[in-house]
């Protein structure tokens, strides 16, 4: 039986944010009492600290007071302020600062001392998203608890626990965090599909694009690849627009925060009306004391500002459809950027859908179309899809919904740092969540008193190009190489939050790691181009690695030799001990030249390790004598 009370859907969004629920089993958006569904992702902070303005009457303040007025906060959420690039603020209208424990947060000036958290805004978003279900469901304040809420697909951990601790603040029970391209592919009905089917999601937002390519069987979606930038979406297509406009108007420089915010504002009224129309007005009345400016922008204009920023999503489609396999050829260039695939490289997708207000621009449309060699879906309102979709997802969780399953894969393979600087995979890119590995660990050397797990996300074959996640130190009793016994568990919960284990086998010592705030320190400008990184390095980091591992093995095995020899070289033939003593050497040259082929210093190890079968013999033959002698004289 499904609970009384529903569980609400959110899509929030970086420029707007929505709520929605099932009610007699189908999914409805909820309004205002003015009709509105959208709710602008914005909220203005009152100078006298009386109660925040949400929605359409803080958006009505960005003009007038643009420091107290925040909007596009998700592109902050669980970020450090080190690692915004200027670009991240520039166009914001609010100051950005470093918080005392370095994350992002926001000043509101005007004699103001204190700091906003993003969260902290956010949670006012889905309060008032939670007060607007209460009242159209007609439920008494505090009845709504428990929430579905969506995020992009490359929020790392760090982002989505900021996301989770936002609707804790708004007093509600997040029980599910969604890719907000697998809550699409809900909203466009893909569960009436052929009963095996793929399907690709475009969503192009406000403050993000992911593209992610999801699979129907018996009922059950599945993501099998997704690929994006967190930093790329409408909100860029404007401050590109409002820089040209800036150049053509001669407008002054510098502008002053309200000039910027009004300019914004007007840049990104133009490019919704250009969506409709062949060309429009941009009116700066009183823009500068007296003067006011205005001009015409056609569709072409904008259509040459905006092309740059659509043409990078190329990138992430081509790199999605390959982890998928769906492109039909494997040239390393289909990776590149400048890459305009034809239609016959693409196979295996039934339908392309389009989510995200940006994916109403008619060049956006265009540009899938080259990529994909079809037309995209267009049946589901861009903006409302993935709410839709959300709604959806919490009527699963209630028991409102049945018969559909959702389930979402790890963008970035996860794993640690091994002996030599290596990157060990534990979970997989691309392994359907939630998920849980792990393997056994021991010491690399003798009299070793603890061990350093550094937690990795990335597609690299050394640690170093990968990015530290966190790390946990675990001690345990000294002893022999290879004594100790650590085991380290990787879990990964429907909400896409990394917990690592480590456990010392002998004495039962547990570290647990939940990878939260430290996943921030990964910038998600490079997210996309890890795997880009992963194609491109890929022959020389295999060698890297190739000769690594021989490395490691030479030095172990270099040693061990000469310890045998000692104890049992007296009953080696002299050809033998010559075998093995060239073997040897041949190792030791091999290794102070990593110049070389790494494939030469395996086959070296290889030798030696043959060389050495009559010694190894030897030495059982010995130990076993003894260790009879030793059972006779007791």
């Amino acid at each position: 039986m499904s609970d009384s009370l529903p569980i609400i859907g959110i899509d929030l969004g970086t420029t707007h944010s929505l709520v929605g629920v099932v009610d007699a089993g189908f999914p409805i958006l909820l309004a205002d009492s003015g009709g509105d569904r959208l709710l602008p992702s914005v909220v203005h902070y009152q100078p006298d600290g009386s109660a925040p303005l949400t929605g359409q009457p803080a958006a009505r303040m960005r003009a007038r007071h643009p420091s107290r007025t925040i909007g596009s906060v998700k592109r902050l959420m669980g970020r450090r302020f080190d690692e915004l690039a200027p670009d991240d603020t520039a166009d914001l209208g609010y100051r950005v600062v470093a918080s005392p424990s370095g994350r992002a947060a926001i000043d509101p000036g005007a004699g103001d001392n204190r700091q906003i958290s993003p969260e902290e805004v956010s949670s006012e978003i889905l309060r008032a998203l939670k007060d607007r279900a209460e009242e159209a469901l007609e439920l008494a304040p505090g009845s709504l608890t428990r929430a579905v809420i969506t995020v992009p697909a490359y929020f790392n951990d760090g982002q989505r626990n900021a996301t989770k601790r936002a609707g804790e603040l708004a007093g509600l029970t997040v029980e599910r965090i969604l890719n907000e391209p697998t809550a699409a592919a809900l909203a466009y009905g893909l569960d009436k599909l052929d009963e095996r089917s793929r399907v690709a999601v475009y969503d192009l937002g406000g403050g993000t694009f992911d593209l992610s390519i999801l699979e129907l069987r018996d009922g059950v979606f599945q993501v099998i690849a997704t690929d994006g930038d967190t930093r790329l979406g409408g909100d860029d297509l404007d401050a590109a627009l409002a820089d040209w406009l800036r150049e053509k108007m001669d407008l002054p420089d510098p502008l002053d925060a309200i000039q910027q915010t009004t300019l914004l504002a007007e840049s990104r009224r133009a490019k919704e009306a250009l969506s409709t129309v062949a060309s429009v007005t941009v009116s700066l009345p009183f823009f500068d004391g007296p003067r006011s400016y205005s001009t015409e922008v056609s569709r072409e204009e904008f259509e040459a500002i905006a092309r740059p920023w659509i043409d990078r999503t190329r990138a992430h489609c081509l790199r999605a459809l390959g982890a998928a396999g769906c492109l039909a050829v494997s040239d390393p260039t289909l990776f590149d950027r400048r890459s305009n695939p034809v239609s016959s490289e693409i196979t295996g997708i039934d339908r392309v859908i389009l989510v995200g207000g940006s994916t109403r621009i008619p060049l956006v449309r265009q540009i899938v179309a080259e990529i994909f060699g079809r037309e995209p879906d267009v049946s589901q309102h861009p903006d409302e899809a993935v709410a839709l979709g959300a709604a959806i997802q919490a009527g699963i969780l209630c028991g409102r919904v049945r018969q559909v399953l959702l389930l979402d894969v790890t963008p970035l393979s996860l794993g640690i740092e091994t002996f030599g600087g290596l990157m060990n995979v534990i979970i997989p890119r691309n392994t359907t969540i939630p998920a849980k590995a792990g393997e056994m660990f021991t010491n690399a050397i003798a009299d070793q008193a603890s061990m350093l797990v550094r937690v990795l996300q990335g597609e690299r074959e050394m640690a170093r190009d990968n990015w530290e996640l966190g790390r946990i130190t675990l001690d345990f009793p000294p002893g022999p190489k290879g004594s100790a016994r650590v085991g380290v568990q990787f879990s990964i919960d429907a909400d896409g939050i990394l917990t690592v284990l480590a456990r010392d086998t002998a004495t039962q010592t547990d570290r647990v790691l939940e990878i939260r705030d430290s996943a921030v320190d990964v910038d998600d400008a490079r997210v996309e181009e890890m795997i880009a990184e992963s194609v491109d390095h890929a022959f020389a980091d295999m060698n890297e690695r190739v000769w690594t591992e021989a490395r490691l093995k030479s030095e172990e095995l270099l040693p061990a030799v000469e310890l045998a020899l000692a104890q049992a070289g007296d009953a080696l033939t002299p050809e033998e001990m010559a075998a093995i003593k060239s073997a040897a050497t041949a190792v030791r040259e091999l290794l102070a030249d990593p110049g070389l082929p790494a494939q030469r210093l395996r086959m070296a190890n290889q030798s030696l390790d043959d060389a050495t079968e009559t010694l190894a013999a030897i030495l059982v033959e010995r130990a076993l004598e003894r260790a009879l002698g030793a059972g006779l004289g007791a």
